[in-house]
């Protein structure tokens, strides 16, 4: 199902996102956590799952960083040999600036194998020297996996307020075989639209199809995670900030949030007949926060349902 609403530019894809676990944890715990995990996402009713490269960002920014860098396991080896029983397809992300262009020409190869899907990602810091460029690595995907496969890259809105340029990487990418982008967490609604907006206007002097966007959506418990996700360079607008910072329940009220930030996008793509969909992230293992992550995923579910129902009524 997700090959083919991206292939066929379907709106309501639904994606949930995770991170692996610590690096430096036993077989036995991986295991552990992993079946722990199974146990719930066999339960979810999405078109795939993200399994994150956790990347330390530190040199992007002089910053203290709120909490610190944790190493996880690569997402390739934790979806492929601990998450093999669940059947949903399994999108990894894999920083390409890393690797040589044989070692990507072999992960890609395992990859199809398991069917799983690539979403190449840049560097984190830009004085960084890649050993293989994106567009490199996006002709390695293209010449051997374009007719059986899609590819994704991620999109950041925050980095169109300040360049704006984001419209023309996105062409750029898509130029290259990208198919469907999964943004950067949103809670800037304005700069996103912004970015849409720019996008559309492009693809039309382009005479381009405007590509799937996956709209990612995450949850604040906590004064510090505030802190940390304008670390990682999420624009929190100051009214929601102040908010969530003043909140007695900063879990309940970001949920509230996230689902208002939903309906927005749901309703702007609709307008503006852009395919798309949302990435619920859950990368904390506190319970209450992985139980709202899934409430969250109920709740936007059914905006995407009641928007496919609008759009068949109208």
């Amino acid at each position: 199902m997700f090959l083919n609403k991206v292939r066929n530019r379907e709106s309501g894809i639904l994606l949930y996102g995770i991170s692996p676990p610590k690096a430096t944890s036993t077989p036995e715990k991986i295991q552990e956590i992993a079946t722990k995990g199974l146990n719930i996402l066999r339960t979810l009713e999405i078109d795939g799952l993200v399994v994150y490269d956790l990347q330390d960002e530190a040199e992007r920014t002089n910053e203290e960083r709120p909490f610190p860098f944790v190493s996880c396991i690569d997402p390739h080896v934790y979806a492929s040999k601990y998450l093999s029983e669940l059947t949903v397809p399994k999108i990894i992300y894999r920083p390409a600036g890393k690797f040589t262009k044989d070692e990507l020409t072999q992960w890609l190869h395992d990859l199809h194998k398991q069917k799983l899907y690539p979403v190449f990602v840049g560097l984190p810091s830009p004085d960084s020297i890649p050993k293989t460029s994106l567009k490199e690595a996006y002709k390695i995907w293209r010449e051997n996996h374009e007719d059986h496969s899609v590819i994704g890259a991620v999109t950041i809105p925050e980095r169109h307020a300040i360049l704006k340029d984001e419209d023309a990487r996105m062409l750029d990418k898509m130029s290259s075989g990208v198919s469907y982008f999964i943004s950067q967490c949103i809670f800037n609604v304005g700069y996103t639209t912004k970015v849409l907006d720019d996008l559309v206007a492009a693809c039309k002097r382009e005479n381009k199809s405007v590509p799937t966007i996956v709209f990612t959506l995450t949850l604040c418990g906590s004064a510090k995670t505030l802190l940390f996700l304008e670390w990682l360079g999420i624009h929190i607008p100051e009214n929601i900030k102040e908010q969530l910072k003043n909140s007695g329940d900063c879990l309940g009220l970001s949920a509230q949030i996230a689902t208002q930030i939903a309906h927005e996008l749901s309703a702007y793509c609709v307008r503006n007949e852009i395919p798309y969909g949302f990435n619920i992230e859950s990368v904390s293992a506190r319970k209450e926060e992985v139980d709202a992550s899934l409430n969250l995923l109920n709740t936007v579910r059914n905006i995407l349902d009641a928007a496919k129902k609008g759009a068949v009524a109208g």
